[in-house]
């Protein structure tokens, strides 16, 4: 790494592959700066948390006065077929009244129930086989509620933490199902993993607020959310929330422990330091105080959603994540549901692996052999306007266990790119071997072959690699990516790039 941020510290890392769990370091202690003199303007956070046990009733006061009776009536989880992870949850819940099951976490936002806006950022179930306890939940189920008409965090007060276009690449959000392990407990995703070109997509500070951490630094005083390591920045805001923000290549010079930040301030760039699994991603995760009295995560999907609305008012956004593990020959039902448009979705459109299509919000593949796939989901609005997601399956061979390969892809810039603009790809087959990566740009062009994975060690500078390309034309492209291991299986990733009309 070629910046300051291992200053004063000794790390022996793991690899860990797909995961951002803290890892042991022996870190060289920087005396403590000095308490922040000016604290940040204080806000009262719009939303109420409760958790519930399974019969019980609370009543709750919304920021707006108003009163909310709610009741925890059942709790429920499915796992998926490969590894037994927890795939989905819900909570059936009596508001006010009226009952509605509410599905947990994986890129939901809240829903209305009754004149009050609720979501069930998770149930009791991520606790019972996971690796270590994020949430602090303590009861059954968590809701979080907001008035009916409330947006979810003060306008003007969140930004969306990388400069990057919305989903641009992989991502873990919530409490996705990352990995068992061999003791056969579950990583269970806390926070959100934004997948992201490193050393070229800035990460920013979501919020204003006093920089409390900052490598093997932190501010005197009480902290108990704060997991110091080299590539890890943490800012307390005026709700008294802490923000991780971790794997950075590199910090601003301007950051430095004790210094007050600005909504939108540079942070650094996106890396894959620390316990990054070696694929570049910012991961960004909220510390809040929870009803249990534990601090635990504060679920920002719904954040991150209202931030990017307001900062790049999209018309539409394809979405058919979570990704997915399957076996061969084990029906796959891929989901466009959480999609989203303006004026409203006229139509869903797939391409599949396989070449064949299909429509509706809902479709059902099958696949014979070992791979990643990514399916290509295509929304509509009623305008016209267009945008594209990718239905993400790992699927092992349900004879053997065989387990598929995977490539990691990025590109940037991501928001706009002119026709005849460089674009920089990267791509990186994490199959434990160096892997060939052959590029199809989408839009006519010959194939380009690079070589990844040079050096398998997770922050290898070589570890991902690059390529540029330059689009003729404006539109809609899908870039896509693939590799082969050693038994032929392949490994694909996609990307949407948009390409503007010329100025």
């Amino acid at each position: 790494m070629k910046t300051s941020l291992q200053k004063s510290v000794s790390c022996k890392l793991l690899f860990l592959i797909s995961t951002c769990l803290p890892i042991v370091c022996n870190l060289s202690i920087v005396e403590a700066a000095e308490p922040d003199p000016q604290p940040v303007r204080q806000i009262t956070p719009l939303l109420k948390v409760a958790d519930l046990k399974v019969g019980e009733t609370q009543k709750i006061k919304l920021h707006d006065g108003s009163q909310v009776r709610i009741k925890l009536i059942s709790i429920a989880a499915e796992r998926e077929p490969v590894q037994g992870m927890i795939k989905s949850a819900s909570a059936v819940v009596d508001v006010n009244g009226q009952q509605a099951t509410i599905e947990s976490g994986n890129y939901r936002l809240p829903v209305e129930v009754n004149g009050v806006q609720i979501d069930c950022p998770l149930t009791r179930h991520y606790n019972e086989d996971t690796t270590q306890d994020h949430w602090g939940l303590t009861a059954d189920a968590r809701v979080r509620l907001w008035p009916k008409s409330s947006p979810w965090i003060a306008p003007g007060s969140f930004d969306y933490p990388v400069k990057q276009r919305w989903m641009a690449a992989m991502t873990w959000f919530s409490n996705e199902p990352v990995s068992k392990r061999p003791n056969g407990k579950v990583y269970y995703h806390a926070g959100m993993d934004i997948g992201a070109t490193e050393r070229l997509v800035e990460v920013v500070a979501a919020t204003d607020g006093v920089i409390v951490s900052a490598g093997d630094e932190i501010l005197a005083g009480d902290h108990p959310p704060v997991n110091k390591r080299y590539d890890v920045i943490y800012v307390r805001d005026g709700r008294g929330w802490y923000y991780r923000y971790s794997h950075l290549d590199e910090f601003d010079p301007e950051v430095a422990v004790g210094a007050r930040v600005t909504r939108g301030q540079k942070l650094g760039l996106v890396g894959k330091e620390g316990a990054s699994g070696g694929w570049t991603h910012l991961h960004f995760e909220i510390k809040s105080m929870q009803p249990s009295g534990k601090w635990g995560t504060q679920d920002s999907y719904a954040f991150l959603w209202q931030a990017y609305q307001r900062q790049y008012a999209p018309e539409v956004i394809a979405i058919s994540r979570p990704y997915q593990r399957a076996f061969t020959g084990s029906p796959v039902t891929l989901d466009a549901k959480r999609s989203w448009a303006k004026s409203g979705i006229a139509k869903y459109e797939w391409t599949f692996s396989d070449g064949s299509e299909g429509s509706g919000a809902e479709v059902t593949q099958r696949y014979t052999r070992p791979g990643m796939y990514s399916e290509v989901l295509k929304v509509t609005d009623k305008a016209g306007n267009v945008d594209y997601d990718f239905a993400t399956i790992r699927v092992n061979d349900s004879i053997t266990g065989r387990q598929c390969p995977v490539i990691d892809a990025n590109y940037a810039p991501s928001t706009g790119i002119q026709p005849g603009d460089e674009v920089t790809f990267t791509s990186r087959g994490r199959n434990g071997a160096p892997s060939e990566d052959i590029w199809d740009f989408g839009d006519g062009s010959p194939k380009v072959t690079t070589r990844s994975n040079i050096d398998s060690d997770q922050h290898a500078q070589n570890g991902y690699a690059s390529t540029t390309h330059q689009f003729e034309k404006p539109g809609d492209y899908i870039v896509s990516v693939s590799t082969k291991n050693e038994h032929g299986d392949t490994a694909t990733s996609r990307l949407h790039v948009r390409v503007e009309r010329g100025k």
